[in-house]
């Protein structure tokens, strides 16, 4: 643990809670602005959360535990992955739990709370979500510790910021075909983890369709807040994830406040451009048949594996 990565730690997990509803905000208002609309603005899912934190929990009869410490553990889950991660230095609050298999574990134990927490209420409408995220996420998270594990074949480590740092130190690794192939799986992952078009619909109540708000449709005030909190640090965080392991260009290397302050600016500048262009390619996507979400998901862990073997072709 260094003083640097202690501070980049520090900063991050801020950065998250703080920026993750604006970030939310911005796709809703790029997404409003490319369909015609006005939009609520940029503020309005932080005007959300502070109405349900207003709003009296109520926790559905014959529930156990699980169903009321679930949201306390996805935020504090993804804070963890957003205080740890490489996002804003390369060095890290706690270097032996940012590795690639602990921080996607982290992530998948956030899905896996809200599943349990689905099922605990007994409801059709909680098991259909349920069953849904698992099978989604069976091949997900394969797909991710492949996907990031082809970039660290060649850096000889699955620590996250060796790897930041190793693309830091060779730059023409980034154009290369296994972080290409890389980094479309991961995409694919991003958009399947987070719920969003084409393989799941975030604004949409239709019952045949909805995948993770048919987990939290039980939930109501503080707890749905501490809910869609953690579903907005989690986009960020992956975006996060991805924008640093592909193009690490701009995160903090040492102490200096000019670096830190940089590495601040590339990470909401990375972050709210992939976020936009998720957005805008939203509009004009539709929601695939969930028989053919595997076939989607499949693909992308092809890809993940060709990137493998690239690497140590390449390696």
């Amino acid at each position: 643990m260094t003083l640097l990565g202690t501070l980049g730690g520090a900063l991050q997990g801020v950065l998250i809670i703080v920026g993750s509803p604006l970030l939310l905000g911005l796709m809703r208002q790029i997404k409003a602005r490319t369909e015609g609309r006005v939009g609520p603005g940029v503020l309005q899912p932080w005007r959300d959360l502070r109405k349900l934190a207003r709003k009296q929990p109520i926790t559905p009869r014959g529930t156990s535990e699980m169903f009321r410490v679930a949201p306390v553990l996805l935020v504090a889950m993804t804070l963890v992955v957003a205080v740890i991660a490489p996002f804003v230095t390369t060095a890290s609050a706690l270097p032996a739990v940012a590795d690639l298999f602990v921080v996607i574990a982290l992530l998948v134990h956030g899905t896996v709370v809200l599943a349990l927490a689905g099922i605990d209420t007994g409801t059709a409408f909680g098991g259909m979500g349920a069953s849904r995220e698992m099978t989604i996420l069976a091949l997900v998270e394969p797909t991710a510790l492949v996907a990031i594990f082809a970039l660290s074949v060649r850096v000889g480590s699955t620590n996250l910021s060796a790897i930041v740092s190793s693309s830091l130190a060779e730059p023409a690794r980034v154009l290369s075909p296994a972080s290409l192939l890389a980094a479309v799986a991961l995409i694919v992952v991003v958009v399947a983890e987070t719920g969003r078009l084409p393989v799941d619909n975030p604004s949409t109540h239709l019952e045949l369709t909805m995948v993770h708000e048919a987990m939290v449709l039980e939930y109501a005030g503080p707890d749905l807040a501490l809910i869609e909190l953690g579903s907005a640090m989690r986009l960020s965080v992956y975006l996060g994830l991805l924008a640093n392991l592909f193009l690490p260009w701009g995160i903090a290397t040492d102490l200096g406040v000019l670096a830190i302050v940089v590495g601040i600016a590339a990470l909401i500048i990375k972050v709210s451009v992939l976020a936009a262009a998720l957005a805008y390619a939203e509009v004009f996507l539709a929601k695939v048949r969930l028989f053919r979400v595997p076939e989607l998901l499949a693909g992308s862990f092809l890809l993940a594996l060709l990137a493998v073997t690239s690497s140590y072709f390449l390696s």
